[in-house]
């Protein structure tokens, strides 16, 4: 027992703006769609969706600024209705909801213009997108098993929605199917896992199964492992990979960097907690497994991503292979492996949002731009939009010079601490083999003649906004990860990430 009940509603904050957005969304559109004109203005589908892509982006601030608030404060927030709390707002999970939050804001302003081109424009996006966000705030908050399965399913429902959410494709309701299919699996098993534990620890809040937790116990240990499993399906690790090339083809563009950033985040973020702070008194047997997991990744997503001509399909098996990243930071056991998965995914958020933000951008006319052979010459007919699609390339390669570089060395250099040399060569090599894949897609938009694909020759304001900010982070952390000059001298994302990671031990 912890005491009283403490209900201390500022940890809530950041859930509590989101989910409140997702009502006001919904009732929003349902007011707008019954009007046509709206003071001497005719509202039209369009118009509509930017109004509700606006509400949506102006709750998800009000959701970063309570996270900002509580991670400056340095304050623990507990939200415990019985002796337990049931979720936290410390500087771990307020850097993990702020940097949900931000991918989140700005996918609602990426999602604009794009929706209306493929004329799927409908307001139910932005509230499935917001309730979604609020499910990984719970999930990466959350300090019982409960609230974390809770949070995951209220992450994980809306993304089944938003997946075939261009319901006129089949390939959409395909992918919406599978998503439901393997998430469902994913679910069932990662429950099952909760269940063992609590059978043999007596306990469901986080720090009372660590102090209870038998090591020695092969059901214990079984119960942890499915547990792992259920967060490897969400994080698209090998050998659980296998619906994420799939849906991240068949979903909407926007939609597919949703799932790729956001979620990947929050798991991650989750995973961490529950490892560190549920499963501390077992670390070696799940370093051990992690490491298992980040080899296979890092060999499976690679060496698939290099045979890829679908664009998407490439980004799959490239997010599959930063899970592998990612997971050689979790395999060290170490602080400095963790800071560095915090600041790498951090980098992961504005790298790929910005690839994905340059498909998006091209849509044309009910189109995606998927194709390897629809970029061909595009630095003729768009050189701004390929000089931008170059850069994320380059930073996804761990290009010196970007955030991408950064955050793989600070993988490496905290595995080859660990003395995990062999599994640091396996990364490498991996980083290696990525530049092939990540470069041709910069030969074909600058050393081929322009194709017969219609894409789209303007970007609009919110695209524009999205890829500038992405482009400035990516360069930004990229030169100076530690500390900014100047104005940015407040900036220091690599101490963020360090002290965040601190909350976990």
């Amino acid at each position: 027992m912890n005491g009283a009940p403490s209900l201390e509603f500022a940890a809530i904050a950041p859930v509590a703006f989101t989910s409140i957005g997702a009502v006001v969304v919904m009732l929003g559109e349902v007011l707008l769609s019954r009007r046509r004109t709206l003071l001497g203005r005719l509202v039209t589908s369009y118009w509509i969706g930017t109004v509700l892509a606006i509400v949506a982006a102006a709750f998800l601030a009000l959701a970063v600024y309570a996270a900002g608030a509580a991670y400056w404060s340095g304050a623990s927030l507990a939200f415990q209705p019985g002796a337990d709390p049931a979720l936290r707002l410390d500087r771990f999970s307020a850097f993990a909801t702020a940097l949900v939050a931000v991918a989140a804001f700005l996918i609602c302003w990426l999602s604009i213009a794009y929706l209306a081109e493929l004329r799927i424009n409908h307001g139910e996006y932005y509230a499935l997108v917001l309730l979604s966000t609020a499910g990984m705030m719970l999930l990466v908050s959350a300090t019982d098993l409960i609230v974390l399965f809770l949070g995951l399913e209220l992450m994980s429902i809306p993304i089944y929605v938003l997946a075939g959410f261009d319901r006129r494709k089949l390939r959409s309701n395909e992918s919406a199917f599978k998503y439901f299919l393997v998430g469902s699996f994913a679910s069932a098993v990662l429950l099952y896992g909760m269940a063992l534990v609590y059978g043999v620890s007596g306990a469901i809040d986080f720090a009372a199964i660590r102090a209870a937790f038998p090591t020695g116990n092969p059901l214990g240990l079984v119960g942890m492992g499915l547990v792992v499993v259920g967060f490897a399906f969400k994080v698209s690790s090998v050998p659980f990979h296998q619906w994420t090339p799939d849906v991240y083809e068949g979903s909407p563009t926007s939609v597919t960097a949703f799932m790729a950033i956001t979620v990947k985040v929050a798991a991650f973020a989750a995973l961490l907690r529950v490892a560190l702070v549920a499963f501390g008194s077992a670390i070696g047997e799940l370093t051990s497994l992690f490491w298992g997991l980040a080899l296979a990744s890092v060999i499976v997503g690679s060496v698939m991503a290099v045979i890829q001509t679908n664009l998407k399909r490439l980004l799959a098996y490239s997010s599959i292979a930063h899970a592998g990243y990612l997971l050689i930071g979790m395999a060290t056991g170490s602080a400095e492996g963790y800071t560095a998965v915090l600041f790498y995914l951090l980098a992961y958020v504005f790298m790929n949002l910005g690839a994905f933000g340059v498909l998006v951008a091209l849509a044309s006319r009910g189109r995606d731009c998927e194709q390897l052979e629809d970029l061909a010459g595009l630095a003729r007919t768009r050189p701004g939009m390929a000089a931008l699609l170059t850069l994320f390339m380059l930073s996804l390669a761990g290009i010196p010079g970007t955030v991408g570089f950064v955050g793989k060395f600070l993988i490496f250099k905290a595995a080859v601490g660990a003395g995990l040399i062999g599994l640091t060569v396996a990364g490498v090599l991996a980083s290696v083999v990525s530049i092939y894949y990540y470069l041709r897609i910069p030969v074909v938009m600058y050393m081929s003649e322009p194709g017969d694909a219609a894409l789209r020759q303007e970007a609009s304001t919110g695209e524009l906004l999205v890829l500038a900010v992405c482009a400035a982070v990516v360069l930004g952390l990229g030169l100076f990860p530690s500390h900014a000059p100047g104005i940015f001298s407040g900036v220091a994302a690599l101490e963020w990430a360090r002290q965040s990671a601190a909350l976990l031990f």
